[in-house]
């Protein structure tokens, strides 16, 4: 039987009249990693302040490993690791002396701290700079370190708010190895995030939160089963055409298919059931447009998102490049 680490039960979160997070009903399975995908201003960081006791819950049940601690969430944090979108680590400490510091808070004993900061130092490779001001630090060492921190106590579960937003992209390759090797070796993973192909990468289950509810949660396999169902063709064309007349000519030749232009020389063609290539050429053909591409796409998870929620990846986009600078 599984165990449930996390439960949530009608979780409700309001600001005055403003409704944040709205009504969420989901769980959280041991040893896996679940991602919560959803814009900025989605409800993401304000339903983790819940979970680790930063904001209380309007209504609703929060539950750890069986236990309702919705009233006493404080109570929790011993099995709970946290890792905030922004540094809570101490700029005039070194690497080891924020790592203990973090440790003696659970009350560890100063020589299993020190032996497990050492450790930590060590497996996500900041040994050398364990003893260097934890203001000198790049991005990426700073969200190890803070990872680091976050599971110096051994928490049943880690709350990660964005663990690679802000950083380079070789930092945010290291990071998404050590969230992955986390896990291999046992620690169960919440992680909210705005990238769609770094959920796709890491995590077991994905919910999609836009507006505080949830759209819609499932694995990787089941988001993506009703997508595949849809059938697309992208086609590239030597030189840009009038897409507005094409698209005229092509609704009424093939009023089964959906026609998508996606650049002036680059068009999809997609339907809800098998499609035959020549027919489509033939029509191009007739119209003097020479086809330089027509490749079979399957649909990504982006297109899964964007379909359920009605969010344009755009403005996901937009946001990445936002949180970037």
């Amino acid at each position: 039987m599984e165990s449930i680490i996390l439960e949530v039960q009608n979780l409700t979160k309001k600001f005055d009249e403003f409704l944040a997070v709205n009504s969420l009903n989901f769980s959280v399975i041991k040893n896996e990693i679940f991602g919560f995908l959803g814009p900025n201003g989605a409800g993401k960081t304000t339903t983790i302040n819940m979970f680790t006791g930063l904001a209380r819950p309007t209504s609703g049940s929060l539950f750890f490993f069986g236990k309702n601690y919705t009233a006493h969430i404080k109570k929790a944090q011993e099995m709970i690791g946290i890792v905030p979108d922004e540094s809570n680590l101490y700029e005039e400490m070194d690497g080891f002396e924020n790592l203990c510091f973090c440790a003696s808070l659970y009350g560890i004993r100063k020589a299993e701290r020190e032996h497990r900061a050492n450790d930590l130092l060590r497996q996500f490779d900041l040994a050398e700079a364990g003893k260097k001001l934890y203001k000198s630090y790049s991005k990426g060492m700073k969200r190890k370190l803070t990872i680091a921190a976050g599971i110096i106590h051994q928490p049943g579960i880690l709350f990660l708010d964005e663990p690679t937003t802000g950083i380079d992209v070789a930092s945010a390759r290291q990071i998404r190895a050590l969230i992955k090797n986390l896990n291999e070796k046992g620690t169960t993973i919440f992680m909210t995030t705005h990238y769609i192909e770094e959920a796709e990468r890491l995590c077991d289950r994905i919910a999609f939160i836009a507006k505080g509810k949830i759209i819609k949660i499932g694995s990787i396999d089941e988001l993506m089963e009703e997508a595949q169902k849809e059938r697309i063709i992208q086609f590239s064309f030597d030189g840009t055409v009038q897409i507005n007349k094409l698209e005229q000519d092509f609704n009424r030749q093939f009023s089964q298919c959906h026609f998508i232009s996606i650049t002036d020389s680059l068009f999809q063609v997609r339907s809800a059931t098998a499609m035959d290539l020549m027919p489509f050429m033939s029509f191009f053909n007739s119209r003097g447009i020479k086809v330089m591409e027509a490749k079979i796409i399957k649909p990504s998870l982006e297109e899964v998102f964007v379909k359920i929620t009605g969010i344009e990846r755009d403005v996901m986009k937009k946001e990445k490049e936002g949180k970037k600078k």
